[in-house]
């Protein structure tokens, strides 16, 4: 069968390998040239897998079977729209798709919901030179339909506001932009799978965050379980599920991130897709339901196997896993070195870095500046922390001077339990 994936970046990449693995015909659509899915797949268009027409005229030209994306936002409205205009199998309808890929449509149904959420206002030009009522500083701004964490800043004040007003909307489609206020909070993503409206959570992770000044919220790491699981979980799937039925999410992935602090759990975004952390490449590891081939039979109107969703039990899952989701210093790349011996620990699942001798590492501004990746077990939460400091201590990006560039402390966190 021919499918249509829309994306060719590294978080698509096992989307590609797992859909040619099973025998179909792959086609990727990016707006970049040098997208590392290209050489993977059958055909490549060079189109932006925002733009809807074109990836319409892609579908009609390969006469394809399918159309999906993994890891990334803003293509799950195309996945929806070029589906239904090309009458074919969809997980979620273009409406659906629109609420849960536009901040100012999201915000109004967990208004009107009653889904905890922080505070929250939309502004445009006008407002932002004048008092933003209700909305204490440091606060948020955000694009209302960007990814990664383009145009986020963390703010202090009117005048703030309007200097990073033009940055935050050249994200944007919109005229207006996010407020949001500060919730200083832990961070978790709940991942699962909607089964004809019945939700089965597969993960609560920790999310781990690297804060600058003003550019916030960049994942740094994943660790499973989350320290919250325990004691949170019936809120967790409570609110979820609220989610779910506000939402009209009737089935396939979702993805949810939320703060819990001393307010409380609050929603901070949600998505009907699987994470950008690897999750399709770490979650059937540790509970046995492939996801990534759910989504890939759904997305092509096959049946999928459901034994392994229903069977499981994340509050019988005993599993130690952490995704290192690894950042370095602004600097010219000498010499990488150890990664062919990291890739032989037992404790490693994979290792993956960005860049190459040669290349030269921008400043952390979003999540694309991001160094490389690994993945790594443990059979309890010490021999978990042990590993992850086991590849630190031998993975080595040097500069000329020799000079190991990687930002471990970014990442190496590891959440205190709560009591």
């Amino acid at each position: 069968m021919r499918l249509l994936i829309l994306g060719g970046g590294n978080a698509q990449l096992s989307a590609i390998k797992k859909a040619k693995k099973m025998g179909h015909t792959v086609i990727v659509s990016d707006y970049l040239k040098d997208a590392p899915g290209i050489e993977l797949a059958d055909h490549f268009e060079l189109v932006s897998t925002f733009n809807i027409k074109e990836n319409i005229k892609v579908g009609k030209k390969y006469n394809i079977d399918g159309v999906m994306t993994i890891g990334t936002d803003q293509p799950v409205l195309t996945a929806a729209a070029v589906a239904e205009n090309l009458s074919l199998s969809t997980l979620i309808n273009s409406d659906t798709a629109k609420a849960v890929t536009n901040k100012k449509v999201m915000k109004k149904l967990f208004k009107e919901n009653s889904i905890p959420t922080v505070k929250y206002r939309l502004i445009d030009k006008k407002k932002s030179k004048n008092k933003i009522e209700d909305i204490d500083f440091p606060a948020v701004l955000k694009p209302l339909d960007s990814q990664g964490q383009r145009g986020v800043f963390k703010v202090n004040s009117i005048e703030e506001i309007n200097y990073y007003f033009e940055n935050v909307l050249k994200y944007s489609r919109e005229n207006q932009i996010l407020l949001e206020e500060y919730y200083n909070s832990d961070e978790i993503t709940v991942s699962g799978w909607v089964d004809e409206g019945t939700l089965h959570i597969l993960t609560i992770t920790d999310r781990i965050t690297y804060e600058q000044e003003t550019n916030i919220g960049i994942c740094t790491a994943h660790i499973f379980p989350s320290k919250y699981l325990n004691k949170y979980y019936k809120k967790i799937k409570s609110i979820s599920n609220k989610i779910i039925n506000s939402f009209k999410i009737r089935s396939g992935p979702i993805y949810f991130q939320m703060l819990i602090g001393n307010k409380g759990v609050k929603v901070n975004e949600i998505a009907c897709r699987i994470g950008g952390a690897y999750e399709a490449d770490f979650m059937p590891l540790i509970t046995n339901v492939d996801i990534l081939k759910m989504v890939i039979n759904s997305s092509l109107g096959k049946k999928i196997n459901k034994r392994a969703l229903k069977k499981y039990n994340i509050l019988k899952n005993i599993n130690w896993l952490s995704v290192q989701l690894f950042f370095a210093e602004k600097g010219r790349i000498h010499k990488i070195k150890n990664v062919d011996l990291i890739r032989k620990f037992n404790e490693v699942v994979t290792i993956k870095i960005n860049y190459k001798e040669g290349d030269s590492i921008p400043e952390i501004e979003n999540a694309t500046a991001r160094a490389g990746y690994f993945i790594v077990r443990g059979k309890n939460k010490q021999e978990l922390k042990d590993n992850i400091k086991k590849v630190y201590d031998n993975l080595e990006i040097l500069n000329s001077k020799n000079k190991n560039l990687i930002l471990r402390k970014a990442g190496e966190i590891f959440p205190t339990t709560i009591s």
